[in-house]
């Protein structure tokens, strides 16, 4: 069997990690490469120089890098779920009557 170059981080009730990314951001960073990759064609077909095209791309990939990064980082591996949910809970319940908690 032979080693890979790559680690992948697969053990038992432990998030897969590859090269820092956890979980979920791995997929969120192949998703943007796809769609750089997808935008550089579209644009190369427009007809514009390539060498503003390769600007333009490098730059983009550098911030989508370090965006996701950064998102792993601060979030962990379902921090960014966590914070999405959160939106959904109410900050406060009232409760104007009684009624709910007497026995009729």
């Amino acid at each position: 069997m032979a080693n890979s170059v790559y680690e992948i981080n697969k053990g038992i009730n432990q998030p897969l990690v590859f090269k820092g990314l956890k979980a979920q951001y791995i997929w969120y960073l192949g998703a943007g490469l796809v769609i750089l990759l997808i935008l550089f064609a579209v644009l190369y077909l427009i007809g514009l120089p390539t060498m503003v095209i390769l600007a333009f791309i490098g730059t983009a990939g550098f911030f989508l890098f370090t965006k996701v990064y950064k998102l792993s980082k601060t979030y962990g591996q379902y921090g960014m779920m966590k914070k999405a949910g959160r939106r959904l809970l109410p900050r406060v319940i009232k409760c104007r009557s009684r009624r709910l908690f007497l026995n009729q």
